[in-house]
């Protein structure tokens, strides 16, 4: 064979397995997913991203508006009001009435010291409020207070001669029985819920200021 031609052939033909230029890379293929998992889900062994914390107050968050109070306070609240009360009714048959006045709106009375709270509540650092979030008023105070005007009720009996003699021994003990009621329920419900709050839909929590 003429030594051109042999050249030419050396130059096409190369060992077996050797291509022209570099060798191409093959790609990695993807890890398989493990049994189950879902599309998107990250690989075993891959570092899971974060979950991202919402800011406070995002959907979800618990925004208490005020404690359960302890009972002592509550007690020295209402001792405050009945003794305003008493002191009320000292003057004959209108003191009786302004003390039942009272004791029935002292939760509602829109005045600004006040501040829809009884004297005894505001000094003690309570407030009440409604389960539908409405601000109290004078019917809602009205319905919560009705089992406690027994007693301002016995104030204006005594001064009625006869009739009141006669119906003040019921008067005592219908107050009597009412307060110890509302002090059973006071003490044995979780938050606090006496007989008047369950009419009107209301409970007594501590305030802010």
């Amino acid at each position: 064979m003429p030594d051109d031609a042999k050249r030419g052939n050396d130059q096409h033909h190369h060992p077996p397995g050797e291509a022209d230029g570099p060798a191409p890379v093959s790609p990695t293929p993807p890890a398989p997913h493990a049994p189950g998992a879902a599309e998107g889900d990250p690989a075993p062994g891959a570092a899971a991203e974060p979950a991202a914390s919402g800011p406070p107050g995002a959907a979800g968050a618990v925004t208490a508006v005020g404690a359960t109070p302890d009972t002592m306070t509550r007690f020295v609240a209402f001792l405050i009001d009945a003794v305003a009360v008493a002191v009320i009714g000292l003057v004959p048959v209108i003191g009786g009435l302004a003390g039942i006045a009272y004791m029935l709106f002292r939760d509602g009375l829109d005045i600004e010291f006040m501040q829809r709270r009884s004297l005894g509540k505001k000094l003690m650092k309570l407030t009440v409020v409604r389960a539908d979030g409405q601000p109290m008023d004078l019917a809602a105070s009205a319905r919560r207070n009705w089992p406690l005007v027994f007693g301002s009720l016995a104030q204006i009996l005594i001064f009625i001669p006869v009739i009141g003699w006669i119906l003040l021994p019921f008067a005592l003990i219908a107050g009597a029985v009412f307060v110890i009621i509302e002090i059973v329920r006071v003490l044995t419900n979780p938050e606090g819920k006496r007989l008047g709050d369950g009419y009107a839909g209301t409970r007594v929590i501590t305030a802010a200021e």
